[in-house]
């Protein structure tokens, strides 16, 4: 069986049916990770979890050290990634407390350590980031959902953003004409990394509210926190199904 890894978003910054054996904070090249990586079992499987943003939830979008997370997790053993997120939704199939897997992705980010192949001193690479999701695993983390019968939307782009301040409604209408039906703030540069240390990763998206623009009124904190919680349970119900029978 694989071992997998699980990072926490916002709303998800533990795991508590995880069995946990051991904690460790690695060191890497490339400064500390975001906190240390709990080594568990969950349903009988080995797993990792580590906390995106931080435990507790301190550390904003752009200031992740996403390359000391995912050199951590490799660190610890991590044959696969499940990266769970909080994000917006752009198009109507999205609507809050939903779970998505999305297909694609298209970065708006800046600013931020995009490669592990940044050194003068290395030589020149280019990884195929075509299709920058496993399908394989994606298609098992479907394949769960519907096990479960949750409602989920089984494809879609994510569009990645700076952060941390939310999108303008006219940001997020240039993001639909691009093709985006999410938005969240940390997709990349974390699905690249992993893909440069050749780690099949997947992206489980739940929506915590509807992006700028898509609805009336403003988007509230409670209204959030309200989505997440229905949404996060029934991603915590997902990752135990997934790690029972298909991991």
């Amino acid at each position: 069986m694989k071992t997998t890894a699980i990072i926490g978003g916002s709303g998800l910054t533990q795991i508590e049916s995880i069995n946990i054996i051991d904690e460790q904070l690695y060191i890497t090249p490339y400064g500390d990770p975001s906190a240390a990586c709990i080594l568990g079992e969950l349903e009988g499987q080995k797993v990792i979890f580590l906390a995106r943003h931080g435990n507790p939830h301190t550390i904003a979008p752009h200031k992740i050290n996403y390359r000391a997370n995912i050199w951590a997790l490799k660190k610890a053993g991590a044959e696969q990634i499940i990266a769970v997120a909080a994000v917006g939704g752009i198009t109507p199939e999205m609507h809050p407390a939903r779970i998505a897997i999305p297909t694609q992705i298209i970065d708006y980010s800046y600013g931020r350590e995009h490669s592990f192949l940044a050194e003068d001193s290395d030589p020149v690479q280019h990884i195929d980031f075509s299709y920058p999701y496993d399908e394989a695993l994606r298609l098992q983390l479907i394949s769960s959902a519907k096990a479960l019968q949750l409602d989920i939307q089984a494809g879609g782009v994510y569009g990645s953003t700076q952060g941390p301040r939310l999108e303008t409604a006219a940001e997020i209408s240039r993001m639909e004409r691009d093709g985006c039906d999410l938005v969240g703030m940390t997709g990349m540069p974390e699905a690249a990394l992993a893909r440069e240390l050749e780690i099949p990763y997947a992206n489980c998206s739940v929506i915590a509210n509807w992006a700028a623009g898509k609805t009336a009124g403003e988007i509230t904190m409670p209204e959030i926190i309200k989505n997440l919680e229905q949404g996060m349970a029934n991603t915590e119900q997902l990752l135990r199904h997934f790690l029972l029978h298909t991991s």
